[in-house]
């Protein structure tokens, strides 16, 4: 076997995993949320589920993989064998994911070309709202499968820089992350001076950050909260495992993951400022949406179109806001084939350049189904499905299984090896691992699922059955199989002669 890599120094971890967590979701579905939710009040909420919850996940999953030097899925084997298809459900469920995020990705680079356009609507809210669809062709429904020769190019590159972030692993990522991190904090910074310089833009940072204690008695609040925190910080999605794996052995877990999040949680404060003052700025505040889809390009680009007389100087914002989309996205979605190319390719013994290839090469076709004019609405089923039910199920079935049929205590060890000044307390993390996330994830999972048999009577989004059982429940399922599936692969593989690697973990 070869030597496994490793992070060239703790700065060019902690800088993968901050790009990592710190996607588009930031940009868009948190100052959405927030502006559902009462602003300041929100804030609170997300901040205390972050100590409360994701910090201790985040942790627990960095240091499996460290101890381990897997991915995802044989990490979890080597805990014990039968929660393998634990971590094959996360590797499969972020393959998923990757399918539809890079097509996310191709549209924010093609709204980069673009923005060009915005220059010849200054005011004209009607036709920036209608820039994003009219140029994807997209039909809103489940119905025409062309692809527009427009997206060809965009969906080329996101691919293509997807594979060449991430063709040596922990080499090539530690390269891009010293400039795909800073670069939208640099862009965010640049569009929040814009921001707050705005009339009426304090207006909007009000709103942010002075808590409208009222909504803490709305139940959805804390559910959005909770939800926002877990898809935010790239648990449970075979990443975390991944990227510990490449973590020296003097490496500080604790203080780490404390610095990733709180990395985290900065820069969707920023995102949420840039939102904000901009949308107060243009009296848009009451139309932000928590939606990301169409925050990024319906509702941002009506703000796009009027912050000044200066149709050049808006068509310059706007390309500067996609950038950043573009910088945000790209290191989220290459750490999310990291992820799963670490599971297999440690799983099956294979070169771990060529497994990153032939995963890109898949996903990219199976994504071919999101570029099409029906694109959209797939896109929109398979992300519910694969963020509002896959994910909670993976993250409460590792949450039980560390905390209550493996010694959380071991884990625990691990995380504070090599820490001095601060330690994860064990009142701390093994009460988060064993009660206070399995509980939280399973009330997300059972309103997700109230909300969608209750308040929706089961039509999300006014998607016909067949689509809602083939694009949501049907990969649900297979997700979920996925682990007993590789089981027979493997089996198949050991009668040709295949030997697997016993992985445990020792004292």
């Amino acid at each position: 076997m070869e030597k496994r890599q490793s992070w060239s120094s703790r700065l060019t971890f902690i800088l993968a995993a901050v790009g990592s967590a710190v996607g588009l979701g930031n940009a868009w579905r948190f100052p959405g949320l927030a502006a559902k939710h009462g602003g300041g009040a929100f804030l609170l909420v997300y901040f205390i589920a972050m100590l409360v919850f994701g910090v201790p996940l985040l942790m627990m999953e960095i240091s499996i993989g460290r101890k381990l030097k897997k991915g995802a899925a044989p990490a979890m084997r080597g805990i014990n064998k039968k929660f393998e298809p634990i971590g094959w459900a996360a590797t499969a469920n972020a393959f998923v994911i990757v399918c539809y995020y890079a097509v996310v990705f191709a549209w924010v680079i093609l709204m980069v070309f673009m923005s060009y356009k915005f220059a010849g609507m200054t005011g004209d809210a009607v036709s920036a709202s209608n820039l994003f669809a009219e140029t994807i062709e997209t039909t809103w429904t489940v119905k025409d499968y062309g692809i527009p020769l427009i997206l060809i190019i965009p969906f080329l590159l996101a691919w293509g820089s997807i594979f060449f972030c991430i063709r040596n692993g922990a080499q090539s990522v530690g390269k891009v992350v010293k400039y795909t991190v800073f670069l939208p904090v640099v862009f965010l910074v640049i569009m929040a001076i814009k921001g707050i310089t705005m009339p009426g833009a304090m207006d909007g940072i009000q709103k942010l950050f002075i808590p409208d204690f009222a909504a803490l008695a709305n139940p959805q609040l804390w559910i959005d909260a909770v939800g926002q925190v877990f898809y935010s910080l790239s648990i449970m999605m075979a990443i975390m495992f991944a990227y510990g794996s490449y973590l020296k052995e003097d490496s500080n877990v604790a203080v780490d993951a404390v610095i990733i999040s709180f990395c985290d949680i900065g820069i969707s404060i920023l995102a949420g400022v840039v939102m904000f003052s901009t949308m107060g700025g243009v009296g848009m505040l009451d139309n932000m949406s928590d939606s990301g889809i169409v925050t990024a390009f319906i509702v941002y680009p009506q703000a796009i179109v009027s912050l000044a007389g200066s149709g050049v100087f808006n068509a310059i914002f706007g390309a500067v806001f996609y950038l950043c989309l573009v910088t945000l996205a790209i290191d989220s979605a290459f750490s999310i084939v990291e992820g799963v190319s670490a599971s297999v390719a440690d799983r099956f013994k294979l070169d771990p350049r060529k497994t990153t290839r032939n995963i890109v090469i898949i996903a990219a076709v199976i994504s071919l189904i999101f570029i099409t004019r029906a694109g959209l609405a797939w896109l929109d089923i398979v992300d519910k499905w694969a963020n509002a039910y896959n994910l909670i199920i993976v993250g409460i079935m590792e949450c039980i299984a560390i905390g209550w049929f493996f010694k959380p205590g071991k884990v625990l060890s691990e995380i504070n090896r090599n820490t001095k000044k601060f330690k994860m307390p064990a009142w701390w993390f093994i009460t988060s691992v064993k009660f206070v996330a399995p509980l939280l994830l399973t009330a997300l999972f059972c309103w997700n699922l109230y909300d969608l048999f209750v308040t929706q009577k089961g039509n999300y989004g006014g998607y016909p059955q067949w689509a809602l059982f083939v694009g949501g429940w049907l990969i649900t399922i297979l997700v979920m199989l996925s682990g007993f599936v590789v089981k027979a692969i493997v089996a198949a593989k050991k009668k040709k002669g295949f030997v697997e690697e016993e992985i445990s973990w020792e004292d």
